[in-house]
């Protein structure tokens, strides 16, 4: 029997033939391929830690930090979820370093297949991380910009002609509605492009591919959360996403979790 336990955070991955996952327990990091087609126990301990500043707290906010945190970290600022919100290029930020080595660099503008064209924007070191964390199969990147405010700014135009959401019960029962022709589609993108924007456009026809390791797909989905479920027992059927899928279609969102101090054990 195997035994981990302290606070996890987001599973790290990599991207080879298929993802590789890695779940940070404590000071650990566990190889979740590796545990696929096994039974697994997970037991919340009742604690939170800030995974901002490391101080223990009742309530988790924005996916892993205390209240104190939501209002003044920079990581939870508004412009987090709304890129073209982002006032660093003006001077204008909660923490202007952070910033400086986020928001003040080079952005994708991008479309992915996450069974379902989106569009979307990251930051140019966080390519394949987030497409791998959205659960995308597929992804093409349209535009480079010199900042999130540029990236977010042609994200808000483009989003007039392309979904920005994932649906995600379709992403982990994995029902693709149509497949999306992503070299044409960046190409309407392209064509409809304001004059404006034009100068940031990638003329690159290269899409990448996302193998996720899931040996069965679930018809339908129920989401487990520790706040309701302190223990989950189950065999790993599969990972996408940020998302561990149990037997009888039980999915469990890591990241949702980030602070939360558990016990995983597993043979």
């Amino acid at each position: 029997m195997s035994i981990y336990s302290g606070t996890i955070k987001k599973m790290q991955s990599a991207l080879y033939e298929n993802v590789s996952y890695s779940l940070p327990v404590g000071e650990e990091k566990v190889d979740m391929n590796s545990l696929i087609g096994k039974e697994l126990s997970l037991e919340y301990l009742n604690e939170i830690f800030c995974i901002g500043c490391g101080r223990r707290t009742k309530k988790s906010f924005a996916q892993g930090y205390c209240y104190p945190c939501l209002l003044n970290s920079p990581e939870t600022d508004k412009c987090i979820l709304h890129p073209e919100m982002c006032q660093a290029h003006e001077g204008i930020s909660r923490d202007m370093e952070w910033s400086k080595t986020r928001c003040l660099q080079d952005h994708f503008v991008y479309l992915s297949d996450t069974t379902g064209l989106k569009v979307g924007v990251t930051r140019a070191t966080q390519v394949p991380t987030r497409w791998i964390d959205q659960g995308a199969t597929r992804a093409i990147i349209i535009a480079r910009a010199p900042n999130r405010f540029i990236a977010g700014t042609i994200e808000v135009f483009l989003k007039t002609h392309f979904a920005d959401k994932t649906n995600w019960r379709n992403m982990l029962t994995n029902k693709q509605q149509t497949v999306p022709d992503l070299l044409k589609e960046k190409k309407r993108a392209s064509g409809i492009m304001p004059e404006e924007f034009r100068e940031y456009l990638i003329d690159d026809a290269k899409i990448t591919s996302v193998n996720f390791p899931v040996r069965e797909y679930p018809e339908k989905v129920t989401t487990l959360t520790f706040d309701k479920t302190p223990l989950i027992n189950g065999v790993l059927k599969g990972i996408k996403g940020q998302y561990l899928i149990f037997d009888g279609g039980r999915v469990l969102n890591v990241r949702r979790h980030n602070g939360y101090k558990i016990r995983l054990q597993f043979l």
